[in-house]
């Protein structure tokens, strides 16, 4: 069977759309739980590696995340304006930034510790369904970061 270009630019057969969809998605439902905390999705997300790792470099941030430097600084920036976080020099290397979480960033975590619950509540599949999407995501993340 030859190649159709006109199947192929076709939205239902696009893989890239209910991924990017379905992420809107999914990001959407954290806004309302978030917003009493003044929190957003992304700075969620800076938190949720301090609360497991406090005392990291910016670098690594953003590897656990998948985000670049220019996306971080200006959003740990605000974190550390609010007071949440340090951004201090690393004394063996100046390039290097190690964040480390306030009492107030330690305390947050508190104030958001039923906000994964409520998250996985709001997402209609069963347990096993939703087991088998996050290991094909991370397959398709480490296929990515492969090339």
């Amino acid at each position: 069977m030859a190649y159709d270009y006109r199947e192929a630019m076709k939205l239902k057969n696009q893989l890239c759309f209910p991924l990017y969809a379905a992420a809107r998605n999914v990001s959407n439902l954290y806004t309302p739980l978030l917003q009493p905390l003044g929190l957003t999705y992304t700075q969620y997300l800076v938190f949720l590696v301090l609360w497991e790792q406090d005392g990291i470099t910016v670098g690594a941030i953003g590897e656990k995340l998948m985000l670049d430097n220019g996306t971080l600084s200006p959003l740990l920036k605000k974190l550390q304006q609010a007071g949440y976080i340090e951004r201090q020099r690393s004394k063996e290397d100046e390039r290097v930034v190690v964040i480390t979480l306030t009492d107030k960033g330690r305390e947050l975590q508190l104030q958001a510790k039923d906000v994964p619950l409520k998250a996985a509540n709001c997402v209609d599949l069963p347990p096993e369904k939703a087991r088998a999407l996050y290991t094909l995501l991370y397959e398709l993340l480490g296929s990515q970061k492969e090339k």
